[in-house]
C-alpha cells in the first residue's frame, strides 16, 4: 500500500492561505478579539464582590434564594483563591465563544431540520468537529492567529458547534407533524409556522444544546490555555505542567464552579422562557412545602433593578479607584506604561529569568504580559510579532529547528549565560553507570524506561534520534514523554526510595545541587558541543524598544547567580515567582540597577570635570560619530568639550601645536602617513579603537555576477563606463588608479571624482531604481547596513592592508588629563555600534549631530560607565 500523507498537504494549505487571505484573518482576529475584549470589560471591570453579587442576582431570578446564595459563596470562594481576574477572563472567552457559536448553529440546524440535502451535507461535518481531538483546533488557529485569544477563541468555536447544530436540528424534527400540517392548513406562511409552532415547541431541546454549547466551549478554553489564552486554562496548563498540585486543585475548583453555575443558570433559563418548564418548575415549587420559600424568585423588575445598582455602585467604586491611582515618575520611569508581551516554557532557568525581567521591567515603568507556552508555540508567536521577546533559546543545537524556520523572523538579543551542557542523569548510588556506553545491556536495572521532559524539547529531539541510535539503545530503551517538572519529581521519588532512573537533565541546572547525581560521559559526543543561552525577540523588535533591547544584550548571569535564583523560586513554592524575585533582588543589592540602568541615569562627575577639552573632526563620518558620542559622554562626566571642524592638515597642526586636544579618526600607518611622519614627534597615539579598515569597490546586491574586481573586466557596458569616486584629494582616489591597472581596468573604466555625500546620493538613486552602479567606499561606513551594496573581492591585493582607526592627541595630552587619556584609551567600538551610531546621526539631519548621538546613547544605558567609569 503506498503512503499517503495529508498532513502535506494541509501544511500547503494552511501556508497558502497564509499568504493570500491575510486580510481575512485580521477581519476575523479584529472581530474575535473585539468579542472577547467587551466581554471582559463588562465582567473583569468591577470589584470581584460586588460582580458576585450580580451574578447572585441573576441566579436569584433564575432559580431562588438557594440558588443566589450558594452561587454567590461559589464565586466568592474563586475570589479568595486569588483567581477572580483569571475566571472572569475565562467566563468572557465562554461567552463570546458560545454568541458566535449559537449565532451560526441554530440558523444552521433549522436549515438542515427544513432540509434533508443540507442534513445529509451538514452530519459528515459534524461528526469530524466533534470526533476530531480537540487539541487539534488550536494547530491552525496557533499557525494563523499566532498564540493568545484569538487561536483560543477560534478552537472553542469549532468544537462546541455540533450540539448546536444537531440538538436545534432534532429539536424541530420532533414537532408533531400534524401541528405543522395544522398550521400549514390554516394559511399560516413557512416563517410564521417556523417561529410560532416549530420553534417554540422545539425549545426545551434547543435550550439543552446551548447548555451543551457553553459545558463544551468551557472545557475547550481551559485546554486552549496551551495556546496562550488567558484566563483558568492558562493557569491550568501551568499547574500540570509544573507538578502545581495546590494551584491545580484551586484553578480546577474555580473551572468546576464556573460549569456548575453555566449549567445550572442555562438549565434553568430553559425553565424560564419554556411553557413545559414554567410549569414543571411551579410544580416542583409546590411540593418542597415549607422549603418553598428558597425557590422563591424574584419578579424580574425587582431583580434587573438589583443587577442595575450593584452595577451602578461598582462603576462608582472603578471611579473612586481610578481617580487615586498615580502614575509612575521620576528617572526610573523609563517604559511610561509601554506593554511588552512575554513568553517563557516551563524550565527552571527561563521561568527565573522570565520573572526576574519581569520585575525589572515593571521596576522601570514598564507593563510586561508573561505568558507559558510550549516551545513551537512561543517561537511561532515571537515569528508572528505577537510575543516581544523570551530569554531561553538554547543555540546553536537544541532549538535549532525553531530557529532554521523562523530565524528570517526573529533577531538574536545577545546570549547570557554559557556554554550549557545536556546530558544524560542518574542518582550516584547507581554503581557502575557512569557513561552513556555503560547503560548498553543495563535496560531491566531503569525498567527500560529514560524519563524525559517535554516533547517538544530539542534535547529530546537530540535523545530520541542520535544518542540511542550511536550508543545502540534503541529497542532497549523507551523515552519517556512528560514534563520538566514531571522529570523532577519522577527523580525526586526514585531517590527516596533509593531506585534506579535515567532522566534527561541539563546544566546549569540547580538539580545538581539538590541532589548527590551523576552526569553521564558522553564520549561519542552525541549531545553536541555546549551551547549558549540567548534572548530572541521578534523581527524589530531592537528598533521599536532599543532600551530594552539594550539591556538584554548586556545581561549576564553567572552559574551562582542563576541557580540561587533558581533555588530561591523553588523554596517559594509555586504561584510565589516574583516574590521570590524580588526577595532575591534584595539580597543582590545592584544587581538590578546593572542589569537595568536608566538612560541619562549616570551622571557622575570625573576627576577633570570643569575642565575644556578641545576636540577636533573632519567630516568622515566615523569621525563625526565618535567626535559626538564623546562630546556627550565628557558633558555627562562634567567637563566642558568644545568641537571644531576642520581640515586633515589644518586640525594635525593645530594638535601639533597645542590648540586642539584630541581627534578621534587618525587612519594610520597609511591614510594619514604624511601627516604622523611630520608631527608625530609633537603628537600623542592614544591607541587604536577599530580595525582593521578596509578600502573596496562595491555594487548592489542585486548585480548577478559581480562579486571580485577581476568580474568587472569587460562589463563596462553594464555600469555606462563609470566608477563613482569620492573627493579627488583622498588617498582612496589615488590608490585606486593603481587598483584600476592591476586588474586592467584603467581604459574601459572612468573614475569620477565627485564628493563624498554625491557617491552616497548616486547609490541611493541607483538602488532605488534597481539599475548597476559601482562605487568606491571602505569599512566601516553605514551605506552598508542602509543599501544591500556587496563588497569586491581583492584577489591581487591591490588595496594593500587595512589601517587601525586611532585616537591622536596633543603632546601633554596624558599630563593635562590622565582621567580622559585613560578612558580613550581603552575605547573599541564594533562595526556594528559604529554603523548604528553613523546611521543614528545620518537620520538626525544635518545641524543635530549632537542630539542625534545624545539619543543614540541613552538608548544604551550602562554605556556612559563603560566607556568613561568612575568610581
Amino acid at each position: 500500500m503506498p503512503e499517503f500523507h495529508p498532513g502535506n498537504a494541509v501544511e500547503s494549505a494552511v501556508s497558502w492561505l497564509q499568504q493570500h487571505l491575510a486580510w481575512l484573518f485580521d477581519f476575523l482576529n479584529t472581530v474575535l478579539t473585539g468579542l472577547y475584549d467587551g466581554m471582559h470589560t463588562v465582567l473583569g471591570g468591577a470589584e470581584p464582590l460586588l460582580m458576585a453579587g450580580i451574578f447572585a442576582v441573576v441566579a436569584c431570578w433564575l432559580r431562588g434564594l438557594a440558588a443566589g446564595a450558594v452561587g454567590f459563596v461559589g464565586l466568592a470562594l474563586i475570589d479568595s483563591f486569588g483567581l477572580w481576574g483569571e475566571a472572569m477572563q475565562t467566563l468572557s472567552l465562554v461567552l463570546a465563544a458560545a454568541v458566535i457559536t449559537l449565532a451560526i448553529a441554530v440558523p444552521v440546524g433549522v436549515l438542515a431540520a427544513r432540509n434533508k440535502a443540507v442534513s445529509a451535507a451538514v452530519r459528515p461535518v459534524l461528526d469530524v468537529m466533534q470526533t476530531m481531538p480537540a487539541f487539534v483546533y488550536l494547530i491552525p488557529g496557533v499557525m494563523f492567529f499566532s498564540v493568545g485569544t484569538t487561536p483560543g477563541l477560534l478552537a472553542t468555536i469549532i468544537f462546541a458547534m455540533p450540539p448546536g447544530v444537531r440538538m436545534t436540528e432534532l429539536g424541530i424534527r420532533q414537532v408533531d407533524e400534524e401541528l405543522v400540517e395544522a398550521a400549514e392548513a390554516f394559511g399560516t406562511p413557512p416563517k410564521q409556522t417556523l417561529t410560532r409552532v416549530q420553534f417554540p415547541l422545539a425549545l426545551p431541546t434547543i435550550m439543552a444544546g446551548v447548555n451543551q454549547v457553553i459545558m463544551l466551549a468551557l472545557s475547550m478554553v481551559v485546554i486552549a490555555g496551551m495556546a496562550g489564552a488567558p484566563g483558568l486554562g492558562e493557569r491550568v496548563y501551568a499547574a500540570v505542567t509544573q507538578v502545581q498540585i495546590g494551584l491545580g486543585v484551586e484553578s480546577g475548583l474555580a473551572v468546576v464552579i464556573l460549569a456548575m453555575y453555566l449549567d445550572r443558570m442555562t438549565s434553568a433559563l430553559n425553565a424560564r422562557v419554556s411553557p413545559l418548564g414554567r410549569r414543571a418548575a411551579a410544580k416542583a415549587t409546590a411540593m418542597m412545602g415549607r422549603l418553598r420559600f428558597t425557590r422563591y424568585k424574584p419578579h424580574t423588575s425587582v431583580a434587573l433593578c438589583g443587577v442595575v445598582v450593584l452595577a451602578l455602585v461598582a462603576g462608582g467604586v472603578n471611579l473612586v479607584n481610578s481617580g487615586s491611582d498615580t502614575e509612575a515618575s521620576g528617572s526610573t520611569d523609563v517604559g511610561k506604561g509601554k506593554q511588552l508581551n512575554m513568553a517563557y516554557y516551563p524550565w527552571d532557568e527561563a521561568i527565573a529569568t522570565s520573572y526576574l525581567w519581569k520585575e525589572a521591567l515593571e521596576q522601570r515603568g514598564f507593563e510586561p504580559s508573561l505568558k507559558q507556552l510550549d516551545a513551537g508555540p512561543l517561537y511561532t508567536s515571537l515569528a508572528q510579532g505577537k510575543t516581544d521577546f523570551q530569554t531561553d533559546a538554547w543555540l546553536p543545537t537544541t532549538h535549532k529547528q525553531y530557529w532554521d524556520k523562523y530565524g528570517s523572523k526573529m533577531e538574536k538579543l545577545g546570549a547570557w549565560y554559557g556554554p550549557t551542557s545536556l546530558e544524560l542523569t542518574v542518582p550516584s548510588y547507581v554503581e557502575g553507570i557512569d557513561s552513556l556506553a555503560d547503560l548498553k545491556g543495563k535496560g531491566e536495572k531503569f525498567d527500560g524506561k529514560i524519563i524525559g521532559i517535554e516533547s517538544s524539547a530539542g534535547e529530546m529531539r537530540i535523545l530520541k534520534e542520535k544518542v540511542l541510535k550511536d550508543y545502540g539503545l534503541e529497542g532497549e530503551y523507551e523515552v519517556v514523554s512528560s514534563s520538566t517538572s514531571s522529570m523532577l519529581a519522577e527523580l525526586k521519588s526514585s531517590i527516596q526510595k533509593k531506585e534506579p532512573v535515567v532522566v534527561t537533565l541539563w546544566s546549569p541546572h540547580w538539580a545538581y545541587n539538590a541532589y548527590d547525581l551523576t552526569k553521564l560521559d558522553d564520549p561519542k559526543g552525541s549531545f553536541g558541543e555546549g551551547e549558549n543561552i540567548h534572548n530572541v525577540g521578534r523581527k524589530g523588535f531592537s528598533t521599536d524598544n532599543p532600551i530594552v533591547a539594550s539591556w538584554l544584550k548586556n545581561f549576564r548571569m553567572t552559574e551562582e547567580q542563576l541557580t540561587s535564583l533558581e533555588a530561591r523560586i523553588q523554596d517559594v513554592g509555586k504561584g510565589q515567582e516574583q516574590q521570590a524575585v524580588k526577595e532575591w533582588l534584595k539580597d543582590n543589592p545592584g544587581f538590578l540597577d546593572k542589569m537595568v540602568p536608566v538612560p541619562g541615569g549616570d551622571k557622575r562627575k570625573g576627576e577633570g570635570a570643569g575642565k575644556t577639552v578641545n576636540i577636533g573632526y573632519f567630516p568622515w563620518d566615523e569621525a563625526i560619530a565618535t567626535t559626538y558620542l564623546w562630546q556627550n559622554i565628557l558633558a555627562d562626566r562634567g567637563y566642558k568639550p568644545q568641537v571644531k571642524q576642520l581640515d586633515p592638515g589644518p586640525l594635525y597642526t593645530a594638535m601639533a601645536q597645542g590648540q586642539m586636544d584630541f581627534q578621534t579618526d587618525s587612519w594610520l600607518p597609511t591614510t594619514h602617513e604624511q601627516y604622523w611622519d611630520k608631527y608625530q614627534d609633537r603628537l600623542t597615539d592614544v591607541g587604536s579603537w577599530y580595525g582593521p579598515t578596509s578600502l573596496e569597490l562595491s555594487v548592489p546586491k542585486y548585480v548577478k555576477g559581480i562579486d571580485s574586481l577581476e568580474d568587472l573586466k569587460g562589463k563596462s557596458d553594464k555600469f555606462g563606463g563609470k566608477i563613482t569616486g569620492i573627493e579627488s584629494s583622498a588617498g582612496e582616489m589615488k590608490i585606486l588608479k593603481q587598483v584600476l591597472k592591476d586588474y586592467d581596468l584603467d581604459q574601459e573604466y572612468e573614475v569620477v571624482s565627485s564628493s563624498t555625500s554625491s557617491m552616497l546620493s548616486a547609490v541611493d538613486k541607483a538602488v532605488k531604481q534597481k539599475e548597476p552602479i559601482v562605487a568606491t567606499t571602505w569599512s566601516p561606513h553605514w551605506v552598508y547596513n542602509k543599501y544591500p551594496m556587496k563588497k569586491l573581492k581583492d584577489p591581487k591585493d591591490s588595496w594593500g592592508e587595512g589601517d587601525d582607526i586611532h585616537i591622536t592627541a596633543k603632546k601633554d595630552f596624558e599630563k593635562d588629563f590622565p582621567e580622559l587619556y585613560r578612558w580613550l584609551k581603552d575605547f573599541r567600538m564594533s562595526e556594528e555600534d559604529l554603523g548604528s551610531l553613523e546611521a543614528a546621526i545620518q537620520d538626525g539631519g544635518k545641524g543635530n549631530e549632537k542630539e542625534s548621538a545624545r539619543k543614540w546613547l541613552d538608548s544604551r544605558p550602562g554605556l556612559t560607565n563603560k566607556l568613561a567609569p568612575v568610581e
